[in-house]
């Protein structure tokens, strides 16, 4: 679980933390909002946006850049990944490993410093 800077807890607060740690995977504010209004109906998307930047303020939270669209946040302290998007859904999901970070094969001479990585094809739920 990432350690957090001590800022004051509300339930809409608990509300979206719970949201995040129950899907699992990297979600946009749309998303954490109808996940988080099963357990606070009145909750708002400002409220979610308020408190996003906050958990992102505290480290609890990390900006997932999806290229192209919107920025999705995780659940921070999560060793290195990528991730996939669906071309049906939307939905981005984390895929474990990194096959790049201990190998990457570069030209003679080259330094490696950093990459970015993103799959994209369909999930499970819209193969069906």
């Amino acid at each position: 679980m990432p350690t957090t800077v001590q800022t004051r807890n509300t339930r809409q607060k608990d509300a979206i933390r719970a949201a995040f740690l129950e899907a699992n995977r990297p979600l946009s504010p749309d998303e954490a909002l109808a996940l988080a209004q099963k357990e606070v109906d009145a909750l708002s998307i400002a409220t979610v946006y308020r408190n996003i930047g906050s958990l992102v303020d505290d480290k609890w939270l990390t900006p997932v850049d999806v290229p192209g669209h919107s920025t999705r946040y995780e659940v921070s302290g999560k060793a290195h990944h990528h991730h996939f998007q669906c071309n049906t859904c939307g939905t981005v999901h984390e895929l474990e490993g990194c096959e790049m970070q201990s190998r990457p094969k570069l030209p003679r001479g080259f330094k490696y410093s950093s990459h970015e990585f993103f799959v994209y094809g369909t999930c499970s739920s819209c193969t069906k």
